[in-house]
């Protein structure tokens, strides 16, 4: 049943990644279709319009034409010069010349005014960007017409009648020619040609796309029917809905690893929740009698499976993510839990902790530290803060300030990783510590390297001129102890005695460690008896 589980689990989430992926690929393929098919009927309304405008430039050049031969007359030599103009331009069907206010003086071709249902004055016609030109809708029988006018002079004008030729709107995709209307209209509204393919024919759902003309009172229409985009140029859904498919599946097997990328801060987090950090504890002893002087507790996880993670395995992404602080007190709080008892009845045996300078210089520390403390009923005095050396302290003022009054309530500090951290004789000198601790690179080269006793010594010198003790760290030989010894230094701490135990095995070994130092006191009174 447990191993279904994460299959399950991982099922889940790629069909939940596929169906969130689906749905906004449903809206973005539907979204960028539409824009599609907007801009493909927007550059179609705009060839409209820019072949509109070109048959009224053309009209114009037309007349401008005339008018440069100097044939905007009436006499019968101009008027058959008009004529033959216009038979070589088919889209013009007729010139007339006209007065200053739109009336007709006369025409290239006198019976199409017969066709002609109604004329405009002037006043009714629409101006364009060229104050000399105008357009009007002529309305004949046979259909409506485009005037043209250019003013010649302030008493004559020339038109253009201008046939609106279908041509000129059939440029609708066959997908879409059944289901819409190509319209052309002046902006006062009225309408000079219209193409539809069944003109019975009403638009349930019409939308319209329309472009006006910078230059011409010019207005072009394209209406289609809305059912029927739903599935022109919508061959790009499908494939996009297949991609987004792939994508929501591949996201969904990402998010079921994502456990393993960001796995072990999540980890951290449910250790702590859980309270899986476990205080070890190692002995701190007088080099010379093997007393137990105190000890350093020492981070251990504990998994639920019973396994044990050392600290190298996860104090690093503790510190880089934040949650050592959290991991110190818990850690501290359950270790002055255990040891309280003896704590009580030893009062000179002394309880180290590590801490990160960022934790020390970090608001509130000191009062979190005495609440902690208080809260174990236990002497501040019997309490050792050691400030590791892996990580610089980047106010060194401030961090004074913070051991100053750390000392003033009674807590000791001690400065860790001496020799290879970030010490130096103006930190070791300005930070104000009551302890320093040497290295395990020193202490195993000790017995071998004339120049490690060297420095040794000096750093003892150096902690006796700053009223300092020294504890020297990973003490695991005989050998060792007898070189520290020589150097000057009083404590350790080491495999020696002990590693890192569980509280119940390190009070067996205080315990055991107390009766044999009974037992040798009262061996002593009787030897003295």
């Amino acid at each position: 049943m447990k191993a279904a589980r994460p299959k399950l689990s991982l099922a889940a989430l790629v069909l939940a990644g596929m169906a969130a992926f689906a749905l906004a690929g449903h809206f973005a393929a539907t979204r960028f279709i539409h824009d599609q098919q907007a801009r493909q009927l927007d550059e179609l309304t705009e060839v409209v319009l820019r072949r509109s405008e070109f048959a009224v430039d053309f009209a114009t050049a037309s007349l401008d034409e005339l008018a440069g031969r100097g044939l905007a007359t009436c006499d019968p030599a101009s008027l058959q010069a008009i004529r033959l103009h216009v038979y070589q331009r088919s889209a013009v069907k007729d010139v007339r010349l006209v007065n200053s206010d739109g009336s007709v003086i006369c025409s290239a071709y006198s019976e199409t005014l017969e066709f002609d249902k109604g004329w405009v004055d002037r006043a009714d016609m629409l101006a364009s960007h060229d104050s000399t030109l105008m357009l009007f809708r002529v309305e004949q029988f046979g259909g409506d017409a485009l005037g043209v006018l250019r003013d010649i002079d302030g008493k004559k004008a020339l038109v253009a009648i201008l046939g609106i030729n279908s041509s000129l709107f059939d440029i609708m995709p066959a997908e879409l020619r059944a289901h819409g209307e190509v319209l052309l209209a002046l902006k006062n509204g009225a309408q000079l040609g219209e193409f539809m393919l069944d003109a019975d024919k009403a638009l349930a759902h019409p939308v319209d796309f329309e472009k006006s003309s910078a230059r011409y009172p010019l207005r072009t229409v394209i209406r289609i029917d809305k059912t029927v985009l739903s599935t022109w140029n919508s061959e790009a859904y499908w494939p996009a809905m297949a991609v987004s498919l792939a994508l929501g599946a591949l996201f969904g097997l990402l998010l079921s690893r994502t456990r393993r990328i960001e796995g072990p801060v999540a980890d951290l987090d449910r250790a702590l929740v859980r309270g899986e950090f476990k205080p070890y504890f190692q002995p701190i002893f007088d080099l010379r009698t093997g007393e137990i002087r105190g000890c350093e507790i020492l981070a251990r996880w504990l998994r639920e499976d019973g396994s044990v993670v050392p600290p190298m395995n996860f104090i690093p992404l503790a510190e880089s993510s934040g949650r050592i602080e959290a991991m110190t007190w818990q850690l501290l709080g359950r270790a002055l839990a255990d040891l309280q008892p003896h704590l009580k009845a030893d009062k000179d045996f002394k309880l180290s902790f590590n801490v990160v300078p960022k934790h020390i210089l970090s608001a509130g520390f000191v009062e979190t530290l005495r609440s902690t403390v208080a809260a174990a009923r236990v002497s501040a005095r019997q309490i050792v803060v050691e400030v590791t050396e892996r990580d610089e302290l980047d106010d060194l003022a401030r961090a004074a300030a913070v051991v100053s009054e750390l000392r003033d309530y009674g807590f000791r500090v001690a400065i860790d990783d001496v020799g290879v951290g970030h010490s130096g004789l103006s930190r070791l000198k300005g930070l104000g510590a009551n302890m320093i601790k040497i290295d395990k690179f020193f202490v195993d080269t000790i017995t071998m390297d004339a120049s490690t006793t060297t420095i040794v010594e000096m750093l003892v010198a150096l902690a006796r001129d700053f009223h300092m003790t020294v504890v020297a760290e990973g003490v695991e030989t005989e050998e060792q102890v007898r070189a520290l010894i020589s150097c000057g230094v009083e404590e350790g701490q080491g495999y020696l005695v002990a590693a890192p135990l569980p509280f119940a095995k390190f009070s067996e070994l205080l315990e055991k460690r107390n009766l044999a130092a009974s037992a040798c006191a009262a061996q002593d009174v009787e030897l003295v008896a």
